[in-house]
């Protein structure tokens, strides 16, 4: 099989007309040669940290759609899965994506449970790291978001990090604000990446102590912007990545959106690529093609260098996508699931309090961080309730593993005038969380989750909307096309509600998040993320 077309040469920073051999999946040989066709023919693009778990999909399913944008590997995090079904989730993700030709680089999870604040489905302690290390499948150590572990000598965080050391396999970091001594101690520990970076003065801070540093653009959580003007002098530390990614988004595109909008701000389209490209190839020592001869054919044939619009992608060499059609076929697959909660009272939501000044959550649009700030609950029978004039709206964390009473707090930016929206998609141990207007909205949405052992619903006083998502409660056994269209017109009804924030659902997951600043809310409680421990929802 031959390929024709202008080849781009990222490690060389040269493009010229020729043709490419390809043998046996391989590149056999890349010659210079006049051809008529116009397109681009570069490596594939590689997501350098993403949970696919928040795609909603499994990889199989993934894999169908990400191959439409040129993306070829992604490094996997299956974090989310492990909290819920523990190592069994992390082999269920493995064996799934196998039967793909995609290359998907699954990690071992470092924070299984993230916090010993919360409740988890599961726990993956050092031995089983150890384990995990020494599968081939397993292709780095995973985040450790237990950065405070590190900087203060946890004997189970470090004994983690030193299993990954033993078996040659890279660290990635999560360590959003970080900086100083600290975060000096935090590289020292062997942890390589980090993807967290709030400004660019962290970013840079982080770069010039030796992280690679990866720029996220996803549903939710964005540091494009603040990140993108490191990247032309430091473009050979930098990668690209989405972390979280919500179906409808997905369907839209991937990591050649941030190549585009990397290029569109004037940025040289070599560098670009290698942090698209070559960068998390060599930095994981992933299996993946960089166009070179020898090299597996990971290759895709792209428009233009400008909007990076796919026309075809090669896996081995193998076609899997071609204008407009995935070649990527359903695999069947076993529901895996640990839902273990009988349904709720309304009475279980209550608030018993006479004092109305509160710690609320404020949530901020398109960021993991939230504020703490000092509001007013509404006293009703001796309830405190949702204050909908000024937005401060009851939230609550529900725990699904057993059967325990809500933790209840308040939250501001959610703006819904009506009803409740809620989802079992929580990160980071997928607890159910709900925000209402009520305490009869937030119970009715909370049950319709348990009736259905996860996914994500929004109920007004008409009418109720539920995606189903019976894998491990956070996952859909449905196709993207299906799951985007269902999770979109969810997204809608949560806006008609009164909702101003541009990913509702991927907002709310992160809300209980106890790892990242400032207030958040776990099963067990109201949770200071700033002093990391539990703190009063009542102002005395």
């Amino acid at each position: 099989m031959t390929l024709k077309g202008n080849i781009v040469d990222i490690q060389n920073k040269i493009i010229y007309k020729g043709e490419i051999t390809i043998e046996n999946g391989k590149i056999k040989s890349i010659e210079k040669k006049d051809c008529e066709e116009n397109h681009y023919i570069l490596p594939g693009f590689v997501d350098a940290h993403i949970h696919i778990e928040s795609s909603m999909l499994v990889p199989s399913e993934f894999a169908k759609v990400a191959v439409k944008h040129g993306t070829v590997a992604t490094v996997s995090d299956p974090h989310e899965i492990a909290n819920v079904l523990g190592v069994k989730g992390v082999e269920f993700m493995i064996e799934n994506g196998k039967q793909t030709p995609f290359k998907f680089n699954f990690g071992a999870p470092s924070c299984v449970p993230a916090t010993t604040f919360e409740s988890a489905g599961a726990v993956i302690d050092s031995d089983a790291i150890k384990t995990l290390m020494a599968n081939p499948d397993i292709k780095y150590l995973a985040e450790m978001m237990n950065y405070p572990g590190v900087i203060y000598d946890d004997a189970e965080v470090l004994k983690k990090i030193e299993w990954a050391k033993h078996y040659n396999k890279p660290i990635d970091g999560h360590a959003p604000g970080l900086r100083g001594d600290d975060l000096s101690k935090y590289i020292s520990a062997g942890i390589s990446t980090d993807h967290e970076c709030f400004t660019y003065e962290e970013g840079l801070e982080k770069l010039q102590k030796g992280m690679k540093v990866i720029v996220r653009e996803g549903s939710a959580a964005k540091n494009f912007e603040a990140l993108i003007g490191l990247l032309d002098e430091h473009y050979q530390n930098m990668m690209f990545c989405s972390d979280d990614k919500h179906p409808d988004d997905l369907l839209v595109g991937h990591i050649n959106q941030l190549c585009a909008r990397a290029v569109a701000k004037g940025n040289d389209v070599f560098k670009v690529l290698q942090a698209a490209c070559v960068n998390p190839v060599k930095h994981y020592k992933l299996d993946v093609g960089l166009l070179q001869v020898g090299d597996t054919a990971d290759s895709i044939v792209v428009e233009d260098l400008t909007h990076f619009k796919t026309l075809q992608t090669y896996i081995n060499g193998e076609l899997v996508y071609n204008n407009g059609e995935s070649k990527i076929q359903h695999v069947n697959f076993e529901n895996l699931n640990n839902f273990n909660t009988s349904k709720k009272a309304v009475e279980d939501f209550r608030v018993e309090a006479s004092i109305t000044k509160i710690r609320v959550i404020e949530c901020l649009d398109g960021e993991l961080v939230t504020n703490q700030i000092i509001g007013d609950a509404n006293v009703v029978d001796n309830n405190l309730v949702s204050n909908i004039e000024n937005d401060i709206l009851k939230v609550t964390v529900v725990n699904r593993y057993q059967n325990e009473k809500p933790a209840m707090a308040f939250i501001k930016n959610f703006g819904l005038k009506e009803g409740a929206i809620a989802s079992s998609v929580g990160h980071d141990s997928h607890n159910i969380i709900a925000v209402g207007v009520s305490d009869e909205a937030i119970f009715k949405a909370v049950n319709l989750l348990i009736e259905n052992e996860g996914g994500i619903c929004a109920v007004s006083n008409t009418e109720q909307k539920i995606v189903a998502l019976p894998v491990a409660g956070i996952m859909s056994d449905k196709d993207a096309e299906t799951t985007g269209k269902q999770y979109s017109e969810l997204d809608k009804m949560a806006k008609k509600l009164g909702s101003k924030l541009h990913a509702p659902y991927m907002s709310l997951s992160f809300m209980a998040l106890l790892v990242i600043p400032s207030l958040k809310l776990s099963d067990k409680g109201l949770f200071d993320g700033g002093k990391f421990e539990f703190t009063d929802l009542v102002v005395n």
